[in-house]
């Protein structure tokens, strides 16, 4: 089933970034012909056919302030959960509909699967507060990029951020927003390392339930009850979080009731094995390519004994270097007009141990789930390319019904948005699903 469902999704990608000449090709292949169905695309690819674009551009530094709110850089004790450092945020790095807002460090573990810090903000609703407390919504953000400055509790939210976390405040949750291990704390992002982002995020609300800042009278002015919601990468790590977090939220004394994700990202691991010197064929959108050398960057970092830099040019060594400076808008803008097949000598698939630990970092698990989830997702999204979102959604949906591992209930919704766009547009049925599951 995943196979055939993934060779649709090569053809529908093709389409959709108009390689017209390729998609037949591909919706007309054997499902067992190759590894991936990118795969296939690129061994029917000859070299002719195939536009390098422009080299990279060199990264330009970020200039917009950051602001760090006197937090001091701690290193990690106890256990996963425990606060190492609280202050008050800077309020232009907060909410306006927060009562009270923090910035934190906490313990968690990293991508090595050592004891690791991690920093982030929490905001407090105001209004009278309930019985049992405010109910908190983890909120997992979307891509930012690898540097330190890039981390979302030094720097003010995008507005649409700022209009979608305001909501939830106004709706009466606290929100624990976690940066990753790695975004203004030792050691580099492993970005879309699903396993990783999740044990940050469910951390994060433990040390949230153990801050000064929020304990009242009566102990925390946190409700045990939790949601997560995450947007693009985000709302890759929200599933994540999803499907794991019931036994480690009882460890913990909490109650996880459910998950929104938005944009969320899946099946990219089978274009990221099929890179090669014809894979891609052409120049993907800007934002795809600087994803793409996230993700590389990603498994080299985590996987040493995957020799990744044995399938990359020395223009693609340049490339990943560069992806590790400043932030997303930085790096997409330089890596427009640029084909990521320039970063690559051979096929990555004939790396030993680069597809299993590509699947490994990044697959996003469709079945398993044992609380409610939303999934939105844009029929404009070009970031996370709508037939991927329908593939994702569409097999998720279904797990409810067949196979072995069922899904309890999911929710799918889409709008006519982009992958932006969708975020504040869901909330017409994000705010009553979560309502229904928190109450």
């Amino acid at each position: 089933m995943r196979r055939s469902l993934s060779t649709f999704i090569a053809a529908g990608l093709t389409l959709s970034l108009g390689v017209t000449g390729l998609a037949g090709q591909v919706a007309g292949l054997v499902p067992e012909a190759a590894a991936t169905p990118f795969g296939s695309v690129a061994d029917l690819t000859p070299m002719s056919s195939v536009k390098a674009g422009e080299p990279m551009r060199d990264v330009a530094p970020r200039e917009t302030a950051v602001y760090r709110s006197g937090l001091p850089a701690v290193a990690p004790s106890g256990e996963p959960g425990t606060v190492l450092a609280e202050v008050p945020l800077d309020p232009r790095a907060g909410l306006s509909s927060a009562s009270k807002q923090f910035r934190v460090a906490y313990t968690t573990v990293d991508q090595h699967g050592k004891p690791a810090t991690s920093t982030g903000a929490v905001f407090l609703p105001k209004g009278e507060k309930p019985e049992d407390g405010w109910p908190v919504l983890a909120w997992a953000h979307g891509t930012v990029g690898l540097g330190d400055e890039c981390a979302p509790s030094i720097n003010a939210r995008s507005a649409r951020d700022v209009e979608y976390l305001n909501r939830w405040l106004d709706e009466g949750y606290a929100v624990v927003a976690t940066d990753y291990v790695g975004l203004d704390s030792l050691g580099l992002h492993s970005y879309l390392n699903g396993k990783v982002a999740a044990a940050n995020v469910v951390d994060s609300v433990a040390a949230a339930h153990a801050m000064a800042g929020t304990q009242g009278p009566d102990g925390s002015v946190l409700a045990k009850r939790w949601a997560v919601i995450g947007q693009s990468q985000g709302g890759g790590v929200a599933l994540h979080v999803a499907h794991r977090a019931t036994p480690r939220s009882q460890q913990l004394g909490l109650d996880y009731r459910g998950a929104v994700a938005t944009g969320a990202p899946a099946y990219v691991e089978e274009i990221i094995i099929a890179g090669g010197p014809t894979f891609p064929p052409v120049p993907l959108p800007a934002a795809l390519s600087a994803y793409g050398l996230y993700i590389l960057t990603a498994v080299q970092e985590a996987y040493p004994h995957v020799d990744l830099d044995s399938a990359l040019t020395e223009d693609g060594k340049r490339m990943l270097t560069e992806a590790k400076k400043s932030c997303f808008q930085e790096v997409r803008d330089a890596a427009a007009g640029t084909n990521l097949a320039r970063a690559f000598s051979k096929p990555l698939r004939s790396v030993p141990g680069l597809e299993q630990a590509t699947r490994d970092l990044m697959g996003t698990p469709v079945a398993g789930y044992d609380k409610p989830v939303f999934l939105g997702h844009g029929l404009q999204d070009q970031d996370v390319p709508t037939p991927i979102g329908l593939i994702l959604n569409s097999e998720m949906w279904l797990r409810q019904f067949i196979g072995s591992e069922r899904n309890q209930k999911v929710v799918v919704k889409w709008y006519p948005a982009d992958h932006g766009g969708t975020v504040n547009m869901s909330t017409v049925d994000s705010v009553p699903f979560l309502r229904e599951i928190l109450s």
